[in-house]
């Protein structure tokens, strides 16, 4: 056995489990060694549960294939096998913040890529280039929970990545106002075009849930931790409309701010361009060198040319004009299921890990 911490994949049949999979062969510092999911793919080796619903581009690790899926529902068996879990699954959200508070309190970190304790005040949400020090409310979590190193972290929404990191970039000229459309890959829904075949040569102007997402996650994001909770930023007001595309990955924004300030073109690219945080000071594996780029072409960032920017880790950034109602707008696009799920995920444990809140059992 490696000195790879052992991991285990709650929810590990589904599309983002797959892609928590993809990403994490051959990592560093994490080898997968455990996958549970549902009770019906329990007891089979993953290749066999999974089936012919591989939804990657890339084939199944061989390391995995082999590997016999446990009930997620056992608990403590399947905590017993691992040093942390990334969680992906498919559950309602009351039965997904119960089973994440069971596996925290069996002394397993849970890094989840599921909503349902997003607004949990002491379970951190993050993207580890904008609010790393948000990791300090996990000591009280743990209060809480009464465990020593069990506990649960969250990323946010996939839809906000294209747009959050750019205005993050910019706060120092204070954005108050935004208006933000994002037109959003049907993987987003886990999803591919083989099996959502009426979302070919479709638009459908409605996501559930995903516009207040949208809205309210970046708040939260840019808050600060107050008495052992997040207390969520209020300075920035952003109103939404989300949109399904005919696309497989990929995010694309387009956003309208408004500043207190009055920024330059010139100076809104050069703060896009020096933006980094944590992930790239420690050079964490997964971190993206240059988090965000900026694109002069009037017709990027497109899905099929950019999407995969720095390995589908870094957000993309285009478009930047003055607007004749708001000051400025933009165009973002970030990878939805790598930076906006599995990946940001693996990014947060990686940072979990640097920082001494994940290690061996």
């Amino acid at each position: 056995m490696s000195e790879k911490l052992r991991v285990g994949i709650l929810g590990g049949t589904g599309m983002v489990g797959q892609r928590f999979i993809s990403l994490l062969e051959n990592h560093p510092w994490f080898e997968v060694t455990t996958i549970a999911a549902s009770p019906r793919s329990a007891g089979k080796t993953y290749e066999e549960a999974v089936g012919d619903r591989w939804k990657m581009d890339t084939p199944m690790p061989e390391a995995v294939k082999k590997i016999v899926v446990m009930n997620v529902n056992e608990v403590s068996k399947v905590a017993s096998e691992v040093d942390f879990v990334f969680s992906a699954v498919d559950m309602t959200k009351e039965e997904i913040k119960a089973i994440e508070e069971e596996y925290a309190k069996t002394e397993t970190p849970v890094v989840s890529n599921n909503s349902a304790h997003r607004w949990t005040p002491d379970v951190p949400m993050i993207v580890p280039e904008i609010n790393a020090s948000h990791i300090d409310v996990i000591e009280s979590q743990k209060k809480r929970l009464g465990t020593t190193r069990g506990f649960i972290a969250v990323k946010p929404n996939c839809s906000i990545q294209s747009y959050t990191p750019a205005l993050t970039a910019w706060k120092e000229y204070e954005p108050y106002e935004v208006v933000v459309c994002t037109y959003q890959a049907i993987s987003g829904a886990g999803k591919t075009f083989k099996d959502w075949p009426e979302m070919i040569e479709n638009v459908i102007p409605y996501i559930g849930g995903e516009e207040e997402k949208s809205e309210k996650e970046p708040l939260r994001v840019w808050g600060e931790v107050k008495d052992g909770v997040i207390v969520p930023a209020d300075d920035v007001k952003i109103t939404a409309q989300c949109i399904r595309v005919p696309v497989l990955n990929g995010h694309t924004a387009a956003a309208f701010v408004k500043f207190k300030k009055n920024p330059t073109k010139e100076q809104l690219i050069e703060k896009l361009l020096a933006f980094s945080g944590e992930p790239q000071k420690l050079n964490l594996p997964s971190a993206p060198k240059q988090f965000i780029q900026y694109m002069e072409e009037d017709n990027r960032p497109q899905v099929k040319a950019d999407v995969d920017y720095e390995n589908g880790m870094g957000v993309s950034i285009g478009r930047l004009r003055e607007d004749s109602v708001y000051d400025w707008k933009f165009v973002g696009l970030s990878h939805n299921t790598v930076r906006g799920a599995a990946g940001g995920a693996v990014l947060c444990a990686e940072l979990l890990k640097a920082k001494g809140l994940i290690s061996a059992k």
